[in-house]
C-alpha cells in the first residue's frame, strides 16, 4: 500500500490483468457450455425409411439440429489417392509443410517450427447411407469443410529432409534458422467410413440434406460416435470452467488482501488518532492542574517551547523532552530533539 492506504499501481494493474483475465475465461466456458448443452440437445435421428416421414411431419419440414449416423457414399465420381493404389475417398487434402529450427535469443535454444506452404483441399458431392444395406434412403451431406471434427485420416506421409552444404551451414547459425526438411501429406476422407453428422436436417423436395445450423451452434462431421462427441464438448467445457474457478479465486485473494492492507491502515490511523487526543486532553489536565496550584514556573518544562509541561514520552529512545504541541510541530520523519534517533511512536505521559 502506498501513502493513505491506496493501492500501488503494481497492485492495481495486477487485480485489473486478474480480474480482466477472469472474465475472459468465463466468456469462454459460458460458450463452451452453450455448445455442449445444444450438444446434448440434438435430435437423434435414424438413417431408415421413416427418415423422410419423421421430415415431412416437422415443421417446414426440418429439424434444426439432429445427430445421425451414416456410411460415406460417393455421388458420381470418387477421388483416387496420389500416392496409395486403391484407395478412394470424397475429400483429400494435400499440405506440404516446412519444418526448421529457430534460435530463441531469450532461452539461447533451438527451437522447433512448423509452417504450412501449400494446401489443396479436393472434395465430390457424397451422401450417408444406413449401414444396413436395402434401406434406400440418402442423406446430401451439404458444405462438409465447414464442419468441425472433420475426420481425414492420412493416408500418405513422407518427409524430405534438407540437404545443406558446409556453408549453408554456418549461414544458417548466422540467421537463427536451420531448415530441417519439408513433409508432404495427403489426407482422405475415404469411402465406407462411418461417420456421426450433427446439423441441420431438411427435405428439400426430394432430397434429404444435412447442412450447417442457422442458428450458429457447431456442424459436426466426426469420426466417432455421438456419445463420444459429446463426452469430449462437455470434457472441453470443464476444463474452461476450472480454469476460470482458480483464476476467479485468484482474483478474490488479491482483492482480499488489498482490503485487508487497507483496513489494517484505517486502523492504525484510528488508533493514532486516540494517542493524540489522549495527549491533548492530558496537556489540559496539567494545564489546569498547574493554573490550580498558582504557579508560574513549571519543574519540567518542554525543551522545545519551555511553556508546556512534558507529556510525550518518545520511543524506542525513552526520552520524556516534549509536549504533546511540539511533537506535532515536528518535521517528517520524526526524530528525537536529544538523541536524534526515530520516534516509532508516542506514549502520553501522566503525571500524578
Amino acid at each position: 500500500m502506498e501513502g493513505g492506504g491506496r493501492p500501488s499501481a503494481v497492485q492495481a494493474v495486477l487485480l485489473a490483468a486478474s480480474t480482466a483475465l477472469t472474465a475472459l475465461l468465463y466468456s469462454v466456458y459460458r460458450q463452451k457450455a452453450h455448445v455442449a448443452r445444444g450438444l446434448e440437445g440434438a435430435r437423434r435421428v435414424r438413417l431408415d425409411g421413416d427418415l423422410r416421414a419423421v421430415l415431412l411431419e416437422a415443421p417446414g419440414r426440418c429439424v434444426p439440429y439432429a445427430v445421425i449416423e451414416g456410411v460415406v457414399q460417393s455421388v458420381k465420381e470418387t477421388l483416387n489417392s496420389q500416392f496409395v493404389e486403391n484407395c478412394k475417398g470424397v475429400i483429400q487434402r494435400l499440405t506440404l509443410q516446412e519444418h526448421k529450427m529457430v534460435w530463441n535469443r531469450t532461452t539461447h535454444l533451438w527451437n522447433d517450427c512448423a509452417k504450412i506452404i501449400h494446401q489443396r483441399t479436393n472434395t465430390t458431392p457424397f451422401d450417408l447411407v444406413p449401414q444396413q444395406e436395402g434401406a434406400g434412403v440418402t442423406v446430401r451431406v451439404m458444405k462438409p469443410l465447414e464442419a468441425a471434427e472433420l475426420s481425414l485420416e492420412t493416408v500418405y506421409e513422407k518427409f524430405h529432409p534438407s540437404v545443406q552444404s558446409f556453408t549453408d551451414v554456418i549461414g544458417h547459425y548466422i540467421s537463427g534458422e536451420r531448415p530441417k526438411g519439408i513433409q508432404e501429406t495427403e489426407q482422405m476422407l475415404k469411402v465406407g467410413t462411418v461417420l456421426t453428422g450433427v446439423g441441420e436436417l431438411v427435405l428439400d423436395n426430394t432430397t434429404i440434406k444435412l447442412q450447417p445450423p442457422k442458428q450458429g451452434t457447431p456442424y459436426y462431421l466426426s469420426g466417432v460416435d455421438f456419445h463420444s462427441l459429446l463426452q469430449k464438448q462437455e470434457a472441453n467445457a470443464r476444463f474452461w470452467k476450472i480454469l476460470t474457478v482458480v483464476f476467479g479465486f485468484a482474483t478474490c485473494t488479491i482483492l482480499f488482501f488489498m482490503l485487508r492492507k487497507q483496513y489494517r491502515h484505517h486502523r492504525e490511523r484510528r488508533h493514532l488518532r486516540q494517542m493524540q487526543d489522549e495527549f491533548r486532553q492530558a496537556q489540559e489536565r496539567l494545564t489546569r492542574e498547574m493554573k490550580a496550584e498558582g504557579g508560574d514556573t513549571l519543574r519540567n518544562p518542554c525543551v522545545i517551547c519551555l511553556s508546556n509541561a512534558k507529556t510525550c514520552v518518545f520511543l524506542e529512545c525513552g526520552h520524556v523532552c516534549s509536549c504533546n504541541e511540539c511533537y506535532r510541530a515536528l518535521p517528517e520523519p520524526k526524530m528525537c530533539p536529544i538523541c536524534k534517533q526515530a520516534i516509532s511512536r508516542v506514549v502520553p505521559l501522566y503525571n500524578s
